[in-house]
């Protein structure tokens, strides 16, 4: 007859096994042929990465997922690339102005949402880099974010039983290379396609703008356009927009990539896709809601001659604001949200 510790120990047991087969083996979780079909919304240019070289598959898809959201990645295993990059957020951070790594270190620029990231030709903030399959190696190998090696990373994946099952599942051996892990990661990554909102549905049809938010419509056409271009709402361009330096953080931008003064305080023009839920906004998240935006932008804050272009936004009204702010909440895409396909695969 077993004593209670024994039959602590036995119920421990059980559920860890439930659970992991609940993570690993539960329907909610598994990926088909069909959900990683790459399909381009019609509004869309072509995109700029197609999978050419990384021939999509649910096996490699599965990998990738589970290596955004594995602590492994990180020196300590603590941070994981889904850390920062929360779903629920348009895969942005909502809870700091700062990204936040390893042992609670600080980094100097918000974390971007990450969607439609096929369409973009360089990365980052600044435009560090310029290809979507080695995007992770700055994040993994950044001392305040991740602070780790692919050669380390290479060495724990290939200890861990699961990982080798993971990879010859996906590749047909159990061989572990940086090249293996970044494509899979793409594909993850890659395929976070948002073009599903209610703006989306407008556009074709299916679904209709109360007044508040066509007058927004006509508002962000004639006055943010420019630089957040439809259907991506951006036009992939690095800008100045005016922003004061911040003193303490003293972060130039593209400026520090191309080493020219004209480059410094620019920065790429994000997407603003889901805008409503990726707060806080600009590069080093010093707004926290969308009003505080606009009123930046119509205001004496705003320095022009730092911002070396015509930005003819001019004095917003409260109803300009609200009719933005109406339109700008119609760009959030549940749909991608609430993908099951980007679910945590850890989730309990």
């Amino acid at each position: 007859m077993m004593n209670k510790k024994s039959s602590f120990l036995v119920s421990l047991i059980v559920l860890s096994i439930v659970l992991v087969g609940y993570t690993t083996q539960n329907d909610y979780f598994k990926i088909s042929k069909e959900d990683v079909e790459l399909k381009i919304p019609k509004t869309f240019p072509k995109p700029l990465y197609r999978f050419k070289n990384n021939k999509l598959s649910p096996e490699i898809f599965v990998l990738g997922r589970k290596l955004f959201y594995d602590p492994i990645l990180s020196k300590d295993s603590t941070t994981s690339c889904a850390s920062c990059h929360q779903r629920i957020a348009a895969f942005g951070h909502i809870d700091h102005a700062l990204s936040h790594g390893i042992n609670g270190l600080i980094g100097k620029r918000n974390v971007p949402a990450l969607q439609n990231l096929i369409w973009k030709d360089d990365f980052m903030w600044d435009g560090g880099v310029n290809h979507l399959e080695v995007q992770p190696i700055s994040p993994i190998t950044n001392p305040v974010e991740m602070n780790e090696t692919l050669t380390n990373i290479i060495l724990k994946l290939s200890a861990n039983i699961n990982y080798k099952s993971d990879f010859k599942n996906a590749y047909g051996d159990t061989i572990i290379n940086s090249e293996r892990i970044l494509k899979a990661l793409t594909q993850f990554t890659g395929l976070m396609i948002s073009a599903n909102s209610k703006y989306d549905k407008y556009l074709d049809g299916t679904d209709t703008f109360t007044t508040d938010e066509k007058k927004g419509l006509q508002l962000f056409r004639n006055k943010c356009a420019n630089c957040h271009t439809e259907p991506l709402f951006t036009d992939n361009t690095f800008r100045n927009n005016g922003l004061k330096p911040d003193t303490i953080l003293k972060d130039k931008g593209r400026g520090a990539i191309t080493g020219i003064e004209e480059d410094n305080y620019k920065f790429k023009v994000p997407s603003l896709r889901n805008i409503a839920i990726t707060y806080p906004y600009m590069h080093d998240g010093r707004y926290r809601k969308l009003s505080d935006v606009l009123n930046f932008y119509s205001s004496q804050n705003f320095d022009r001659q730092a911002a070396h272009e015509v930005y003819d936004i001019g004095k917003l009204s409260a109803d300009d604001q609200k009719y933005l702010i109406a339109f700008l909440q119609t760009l959030t895409d549940k749909t991608f949200i609430y993908d099951k396909r980007f679910i945590d695969p850890f989730m309990k």
